[in-house]
This record gives structure tokens, C-alpha cells and sequence, in this order.
């Protein structure tokens, strides 16, 4: 288990994470979008859920962790959810065509930390080389308020639970 150097009541480190937003020519399959940046200074004054997955289209990630938030949507909105991100150290072309594969749409954004950057400096990267996988991001999610962490569950091992949607529901 990953041992996050963030905790509740600390501020996030700035970061940046490229992503496709969700057009509606990303409907044709054929087009593939231009990547762009999402800072973390523009969730200043915004409730945000992050939950992070080792890898877009793998197994636990694409059958257990991203479903629940996408059926949850809703009730992540009644509770004041301002944004709704799923982070991976995918490239930003696999991330899109995830969220496209999900029909998210721009319910959930799709966010490319690349090379685990953003993850590793809160303790969250994962090394997966010896797998042929390379520096991916460990599966976690946070709940944050203002720039500030106000839940983090970091998973103790394979599958989701306090990383869940559920889970991080009741946190709110």
C-alpha cells in the first residue's frame, strides 16, 4: 500500500494534466480531438472528486471503479460535485477514447498525468516497469474543497473500496 505524503487538510500541489474535452464531433470515431491543459488552480473555489486508476480499458479499472462513478453521477451533482475527474498516466488520446468508449461525454473529465508526475509528488505514483506497464498512478480517489484535501482513501491492495464510489459518496 502506497503511503500518500498528502493528507486531509492539506492543500494540493499545483499540477497540470492534459485531456481532450468532449465535443460533439468526438461523436465520429474517426476524429481524435487536440489535447489541452487543465491546471489544478482553475478548481480554486470548486468541490472536486479525483479518483485515480492504474490504467484506462484495464480490468478493475475499466469493469469496477469507473461504472459507479458514471451510474452516481447524479448524486455526486446533489451533493455540490462541481467536477467529476478520472486521473491516469494514460496519454490523453487513450484517456479520450476511454471516455468516449463510456459515452461520458463531459460528466467526467478524463486526465492525463503523464508519466505519474502529479501522483508521484503525493506519494500516489506506482511503479508497474516490472509488469511492462511502466510509472502509472496508484488507485486512489480524493474529495477536494477549495484546493484542499478534505477525504483521500488510497486502495490497500487489488480492487476498490475506499476508493469507491460509494465510498466517497458517504465521505460527502
Amino acid at each position: 500500500m502506497a503511503t500518500p505524503k498528502i493528507q486531509v487538510g492539506d492543500t494540493i500541489p499545483q499540477g497540470s494534466f492534459t485531456y481532450i474535452p468532449w465535443t460533439p464531433e468526438l461523436e465520429n470515431h474517426s476524429v481524435c480531438g487536440a489535447p489541452t491543459s487543465l491546471s489544478t488552480d482553475e478548481w480554486k473555489g470548486k468541490k472536486v472528486v479525483l479518483f485515480s486508476v492504474p490504467g484506462a480499458f484495464t480490468p478493475t479499472c475499466h469493469v469496477n471503479h469507473l461504472p459507479p462513478y458514471i451510474e452516481n453521477y447524479d448524486k455526486f451533482k446533489a451533493k455540490g460535485v462541481d467536477v467529476i475527474a478520472v486521473l491516469a498516466a494514460n496519454d490523453p488520446f487513450v484517456m479520450s477514447g476511454w471516455g468516449r468508449f463510456e459515452n461520458l461525454q463531459d460528466k467526467i473529465l478524463t486526465l492525463s498525468d503523464t508519466y505519474a508526475q502529479w501522483s508521484s509528488q503525493l506519494g500516489l505514483g506506482l511503479d508497474l516497469q516490472g509488469r511492462g506497464l511502466g510509472m502509472r498512478t496508484n488507485r486512489f480517489a480524493m474529495i477536494i474543497d477549495d484546493l484542499v484535501v478534505k477525504y483521500i482513501g488510497v486502495e490497500p491492495g487489488p480492487g476498490v473500496s475506499v476508493s469507491g464510489a460509494e465510498v466517497v459518496l458517504a465521505k460527502l
